[in-house]
């Protein structure tokens, strides 16, 4: 690892910022006590609301730990598409008994606020996700003393990024569940993502800074190979989202494992944006129609997968999820940090185990 990450965590593990409330304080407290670095998710909140949660999560942990921010997004969304998918969703809206949202709502969720509120009071790490942030930015967060690590899904992007004076790259993998962090919402290219180790070489290749390499990992042994690839970190979230710190909802969490939920895949019917979860009935019906409109979408369908999450029902709901959700482990935070950091020493030892026989 380098210097400045090995400053920031014991082992080369990032918790992955999960929005929507699930990268909570006692997640992020409980990955940065046992040597990982945790990150809080300001995505979806309001500047105030991230604040209280740096302040919760600083009364739990003297750690270092990260939060994340969500660039704003330029409105390329087609009205009349948004007005159309709203149609669609109405069978939804009668079924759930509650009205769709406003499209209309805020577009760049509070980031200059929030952008505020970190130079103010810097927290040690701050990620970025959907862009890169202006050189002004990012120098002014290097000089109150932040690490700044931008999130890329291509060579081009991680270019962009440590261009604009980034300190660190997010490689993320199209494996990933949540949301794909591309810099540019291009709908001809949904299909077009690349598999987490042909990226990370790819982008090691391009640029010289430290990376972090995300993209379905669940084990110690995929932590090794994205670092014998060129990573120095790996970010997981789906690993940590089953944790009983998480702040994920309780049918979300048992999905994972559930035999019912057998792939998943890429859609936009929740956000707007290409995002990989667990497939359901929701995604297969509303997927194929739905509009590259972000966050449009997002604010139409938020009341829905609410009232799916009130009914039990979790084929209604943005069910997010990396590719290797079935090797979930229910374990707390603090465990799986450790098991994680144990099965990625003895990846390193087996080759000269075998060597010796």
């Amino acid at each position: 690892m380098s210097s400045a990450l090995t400053d920031l965590c014991r082992y080369p593990i990032v918790q992955a910022p999960m929005a929507g409330g699930v990268s909570c304080p006692q997640l992020v407290s409980a990955v940065a006590e046992a040597g990982g670095l945790g990150f809080l998710a300001a995505g979806y909140k309001t500047a105030d609301g991230m604040y209280n949660e740096i302040k919760q999560l600083r009364g739990m942990t003297g750690q270092p730990f990260g939060v994340n921010l969500f660039m704003p997004q330029p409105n390329l969304a087609d009205p009349s598409a948004v007005e159309v998918y709203k149609h669609q969703l109405a069978g939804e809206a009668a079924w759930y008994e509650t009205p769709l949202g406003d499209p209309d709502s805020s577009g760049d969720d509070g980031y200059e606020a929030k952008l505020a509120i970190l130079l103010e009071d810097p927290v040690p790490v701050v990620s970025f996700t959907f862009g890169c942030p202006t050189r002004g930015a990012l120098d002014a967060l290097a000089k109150v003393g932040t690490y700044t690590v931008v999130t890329v899904t291509s060579p081009e992007e991680a270019q962009a990024a440590q261009w604009a004076g980034a300190n660190a790259i997010c490689v993320q993998g199209v494996e990933a569940g949540g949301h794909r962090s591309t810099h540019r919402d291009d709908p001809q290219a949904d299909d077009a993502g690349i598999g987490l180790l042909s990226l990370v070489a790819q982008v090691r290749e391009t640029v010289q800074l430290p990376l972090i390499a995300s993209g379905g990992i669940m084990r110690g042994s995929q932590i090794a190979a994205v670092v014998a690839a060129g990573a120095e970190a790996a970010q997981l979230g789906t690993a940590f989202l089953v944790c009983p710190e998480s702040g994920a909802h309780l049918l979300h969490k048992q999905a994972l494992t559930n035999p019912l939920f057998v792939r998943t895949a890429l859609t936009r019917a929740f956000s707007g944006r290409p995002a990989r979860g667990l497939v359901n009935r929701f995604v297969r019906e509303h997927g194929p129609y739905a509009p590259a409109a972000y966050p449009q979408v997002h604010h139409v369908t938020s009341e829905l997968r609410k009232a799916a999450a009130r009914a039990g029902d979790a084929q209604g709901m943005a069910l997010w999820a990396g590719q290797g959700h079935r090797m979930a482990r229910e374990l707390p935070a603090g465990r799986l940090v450790e098991l994680l950091a144990e099965e990625l020493d003895a990846a390193h030892a087996a080759p000269s185990t075998r060597s010796t026989q």
